[in-house]
């Protein structure tokens, strides 16, 4: 895979995406930057659930992350016991699958000529800001 890009608001948006799924204890995150692969999205990002209440749990916790960021969800795709679900947010799939389905459709192969995004950069902790020290007047 190539170099990963630079942050843009696609990267930024897979972060929050990331940070969600990593909350509920998705599996094997992967993000994959398509933008010069795709006409449609920038991103991809593959999570894996143990189960298809855990795929249901990672999507609501991904709903509510992107709802409370004020990101538009474009659409939803989940077949009843299918093991996969797609979630649309314009910049970002998100695809979420049972360890099953995702070896059977190996994504990443799909998508081999896109850039890998370090995802354990994604779900660091943000850096503190520093505050400049105060001034401290001398009494006179």
């Amino acid at each position: 895979m190539k170099k990963p890009a630079k942050p843009t608001a696609a990267i930024k948006l897979a972060q929050l995406c990331c940070r969600a799924l990593d909350e509920k204890k998705a599996e094997d995150l992967r993000v994959l930057d398509v933008s010069a692969q795709s006409s449609i999205t920038d991103c991809l990002v593959l999570a894996t659930a143990t189960s298809e209440t855990h795929i249901r749990a990672l999507r609501i916790e991904l709903e509510k992350a992107l709802d409370g960021a004020q990101v538009q969800i474009l659409g939803v795709e989940s077949a009843q016991e299918s093991g996969w679900t797609v979630v649309d947010a314009f910049d970002v799939m998100v695809h979420i699958f049972t360890r099953e389905t995702r070896a059977r459709f190996a994504m990443e192969n799909l998508w081999k000529d896109a850039s890998e995004v370090p995802t354990a950069k994604l779900l660091a902790a943000p850096k503190p800001k520093r505050k400049a020290p105060k001034k401290v007047k001398a009494k006179r």
